[in-house]
């Protein structure tokens, strides 16, 4: 720390400079950030996270009104709508609140909540469309024979799906990295700018596990699947299987909604990890985060008007809403 020497009367005293104090997110906006960019982040955060949670529990509540919804097939599509959900539920509203305040008001153990909910819940969505694929693959390709998609083999993916997440989601909250707040103050994520080694380490395991690998087995299915279907597409079965193939063309389609709101967010994070003394406006560095919340939106409106059954369910549920309110007027 520098001083200056300053002589009164014949007297010197050494004077030490006046410190500026950090910006503390947990006590009050970041300084140098406008609070209209805090407005336009609330107002958002409050619009998507409406949209999504109206649409996710429609698909959840539609799923159960019918039963012919309730297909082995259909349980991961829900398990999405789940994840999307709670996503919204958990990141959404505690976003939507801390923007409208300006700064991360809810404490810290708000933004351990935050972080690992919205992690967590992200990358049960993101092995869910791994296991959807793999499902998809299993259905039309055949590579056990005549043995079919059953129940139980269903609900042994959503297992898997569930403790894989958890697994690799929950050690920074035990101390391997961290949850900690992000640049822009209002919102909590894994410390990707950590210098430390043992961070580094689990940041690499993290993307090996939770980014890269599900993505692997969605291009190596989806790629083996549409191989297969170009082959039939000429013959006999393709008239037969013809809702396979809308099917299949509905979960490429969600595929690339989540990949569109996802990588932003996942290139981010690895540029600011290999590169964690980079100097990015706080605004800037928020965007990735924030568009990826926007994944959420996107599922259930691909579910309902590419599925010609469950989006005649949903309009089936529509209409007897509509007209219990009418008959209560």
């Amino acid at each position: 720390m520098e001083t200056f020497s300053v002589s009164v009367n014949g007297v010197s005293y050494t004077v030490a400079p006046e410190l500026s104090t950090p910006d503390d997110p947990f006590n009050g906006p970041i300084k140098n950030i406008a609070p209209w960019n805090f407005t336009i982040l609330a107002v958002l955060m409050f619009v998507v996270s409406s949209l999504s949670l109206t649409e996710n529990f429609l698909v959840m509540f539609v799923t159960f009104k019918f039963k012919q919804l309730r297909q082995p097939l259909n349980y991961i599509i829900v398990n999405l709508a789940i994840a999307d959900f709670l996503v919204s539920l958990t990141g959404g509203v505690i976003s939507f609140l801390t923007n409208a305040r300006g700064y991360f008001f809810l404490g810290k153990w708000a933004c351990v909540l935050e972080g690992f909910a919205v992690t967590f819940f992200g990358i049960v969505a993101l092995w869910s469309l791994a296991v959807l694929s793999f499902e998809r693959f299993f259905v039309i390709c055949r590579p056990l024979g005549n043995i079919r998609l059953q129940a139980k083999h269903a609900i042994l993916g959503l297992v898997f799906v569930w403790s894989f997440s958890f697994i690799w989601t929950f050690p920074p909250v035990l101390g391997w990295n961290r949850y900690t707040v992000s640049k822009i103050g209002t919102t909590c994520e894994p410390d990707w700018y950590s210098t430390n080694i043992t961070d580094h380490s689990y940041i690499l395991t993290f993307f090996v596990t939770c980014f890269i690998l599900p993505l692997g087995v969605i291009f190596f299915c989806y790629g083996k699947l549409l191989r297969k279907l170009r082959k039939v597409s000429h013959g006999r079965l393709a008239t037969a299987r013809k809702p396979e193939r809308q099917v299949t063309r509905m979960v490429v389609v969600m595929i690339v909604a989540f990949m569109v709101g996802w990588t932003p967010y996942a290139v981010f994070s690895i540029l600011v990890t290999a590169h964690p003394t980079i100097e990015l406006d706080p605004r800037l560095a928020s965007i990735p985060a924030f568009f990826s919340k926007t994944a959420a939106v996107y599922n259930p409106i691909i579910y309902v008007f590419m599925n010609k059954q469950s989006g005649h369910s949903f309009l089936e549920t529509h209409y007897c809403l509509c007209h219990m309110k009418a008959v209560e007027l």
